[in-house]
């Protein structure tokens, strides 16, 4: 039996998620992501290492731009196969993917206009790596699945999704390669994409597994352990009343998917409990509110605690005060105010969105924050502000870093790497080899030590583009 796994993206850095599974005659890529981190952006617009038209089907662990971001380019280059996933992860796919194409068209524009009138060229192409006509043709491909549900590709390849714990319908990819019942012969594969974390809100926990013979996992905190979740609700509301305090406001930088939403749910148990006072929110960012909607309809995705909220009528998503902008004339709004507020705003790691807006005119206030609290790539607006930059380039023009800059690293999605051991050693007997990705080099090196040190089990780092044989 011939099977190959080649690393298409994510492998010793964080973005750009593309794995090609060759098995039975079979090809099988999950995910195609968005390139995010500046050193690779390139990638975005360069064809793809491998003829689209030879793909027979993707599967889409989740809805984040590094995880489908790509899909209309590969559809346009020739691919077109089905797209499984489940129906949750479709229908956040369709919005973040149509976002995601207005911002490469807008952007595209605005840098060819910038770049001529400064007399220099781009060294990316100043076109979009696609449109968002590209973006329409690609959504007939996109099949739901439910999870447990499993789907025979051929007599000897089928696939099942399970709940990954990480956002609304994400999913573990299991793959089985052999004879069904399985003999000695039959392997199995299992990509984690993001793994989520256990006793998080919202959504329920990630599937646990007794056995698998190769695991693909993440690693973007492989090399440390976050803040106990217990405190992240004390430390949001510190910041917030601080901030307040001093007369500023609390610019949090936040994925429109799970994120804004956690924060959400966040600021109403603080209401409710009155460990911060009434305040205005305002979520500026309209495909975070398209995606909240999402969430009103996939009730049930939720965890037991989510169910009771919404049966007392405690809605995070109906919280007082909260407003949704959709207009650019309602964002510009926001910074007329007075008082102190709090704004939800995209991108997550700054590269784009009305959150570059917000920056401008709060980054340089000493009085306000800004509070991340998700993970910023190398290379990105949100790291160098995270790291400390005392001036930042945020649309062409230096800005002095002024503000007061806070995380809170409870909020990740991302299970840590004691979560990710704990998962792992699930698995009753040791797998052939677990393959680490989706970390930037050190963290990758290090859950590597880490998982080897603990387990004894065979564990790698793959290199972008390396192809391994699966025995």
């Amino acid at each position: 039996m011939d099977i190959k796994l080649t690393f298409y993206g994510a492998a010793q850095n964080v973005t750009g998620s593309k794995f090609l599974l060759q098995a039975d005659g079979t090809n099988i890529l999950v995910d195609c992501g968005m390139y995010q981190e500046r050193q690779f952006k390139e990638r975005n617009w360069k064809p793809f290492p491998f003829p689209p038209k030879s793909v027979n089907a993707v599967f889409l662990t989740h809805a984040h731009l590094d995880h489908c971001g790509l899909l209309p380019k590969l559809a346009k280059e020739g691919f077109s196969g089905p797209i499984y996933c489940t129906q949750a992860t479709a229908d956040l796919a369709k919005i973040i993917l149509l976002d995601s194409a207005k911002l490469l068209e807008e952007d595209a524009e605005h840098k060819r206009k910038r770049h001529e009138k400064e007399g220099r060229k781009s060294p990316y192409p100043e076109v979009p790596p696609y449109t968002i006509a590209d973006v329409q043709a690609c959504l007939p491909l996109f099949k739901p699945l439910e999870y447990d549900q499993p789907l025979n590709l051929t007599t000897g390849v089928q696939a099942i999704l399970y709940n990954a714990g990480h956002v609304l319908g994400s999913s573990i990819v299991a793959v089985r390669v052999g004879p069904n019942p399985p003999t000695p012969d039959t392997r199995s594969i299992l990509f984690t994409g993001d793994m989520g974390r256990p006793n998080r809100p919202i959504i329920g926990d990630p599937e646990i597994f007794d056995k698998a013979d190769y695991v693909v996992v993440e690693s973007t905190y492989g090399d440390r352990v976050h803040d106990d979740s217990a405190d992240t609700g004390q430390q949001l509301a510190d910041i917030i009343n601080s901030t307040r305090k001093a007369g500023g406001n609390i610019v949090i930088p936040s994925f429109a998917l799970e994120r804004s939403q956690e924060v959400l749910y966040f600021l109403g148990g603080l209401m409710r409990s009155k460990k911060i006072k009434p305040i205005k929110i305002y979520l500026d960012s309209p495909m975070a509110s398209k995606i909240t909607d999402v969430f009103r309809k996939h009730t049930d995705l939720y965890d037991p605690e989510m169910v009771e909220l919404l049966k007392n009528h405690h809605s995070p998503f109906e919280l007082p005060g909260l407003k949704c902008t959709s207009t650019a004339e309602q964002s510009k709004a926001i910074n007329k105010l007075k008082r102190p507020v709090i704004i939800i705003a995209g991108s997550g790691m700054c590269t784009g969105g009305r959150i570059k807006h917000h920056l401008v005119n709060n980054i340089s206030r000493p009085e306000s924050t800004i509070l991340f609290v998700g993970y910023q790539a190398t290379g990105t607006l949100g790291r160098q502000i995270l790291d400390g930059q005392k001036q930042v380039r945020i649309f062409g023009n230096f800005h002095p870093v002024r503000a007061n800059v806070q995380a809170i690293h409870s909020f990740s999605a991302h299970a840590d790497k004691n979560e990710l051991l704990t998962w792992l050693k699930k698995i009753q007997s040791p797998p052939k080899e677990i393959f680490v990705v989706h970390g930037e080099p050190e963290s990758s090196a290090s859950l590597v030590d880490y998982l080897h040190s603990n387990t004894g089990w065979n564990v790698v780092a793959p290199k972008y583009l390396q192809q391994i044989k699966l025995n």
